[in-house]
């Protein structure tokens, strides 16, 4: 699915979503990465939301997010009650959906300049 056909210039931009690789810009990743407007965080060590604790989603909070969308995989599933609860206990908003869905919303609060980190979940 291309989501995104041209470069918008100002952020980092997922181009495709497949079920066990996500195209960021012109670089096919397959391991579980952290994606920031400015940079991104490779072989992020989550392969499974159910196994997801607060402490994955550290390297996520170091970089000063409003939000943090939570991509689980192919399907939607949420994470442990414990992650959900260490991010509302900081104020930090978190919504988890497929990695499609995303990587859209990814790109609609990036290109508006808000302070969002997409965790995308790939299979091990």
């Amino acid at each position: 699915m291309d989501l995104t056909l041209q470069h918008p210039g100002s952020y980092l931009f997922v181009r495709r979503v497949g079920t066990d690789r996500i195209t960021l810009g012109d670089r096919e990743l397959t391991r579980s990465f952290i994606l920031a407007r400015d940079r991104v965080i490779e072989d992020w060590p989550v392969t499974d939301v159910a196994a997801l604790d607060p402490a994955a989603l550290e390297p996520a909070l170091a970089l000063g997010p409003d939000v943090v969308l939570l991509g689980t995989g192919e399907r939607q599933r949420f994470p442990p009650a414990a992650v959900m609860a260490a991010l509302l206990g900081r104020g930090i908003g978190c919504e988890v959906m497929d990695n499609a869905a995303a990587a859209r919303t990814y790109a609609v609060l990036a290109g508006e300049d808000r302070a969002v980190v997409v965790a995308f979940i790939l299979p091990g």
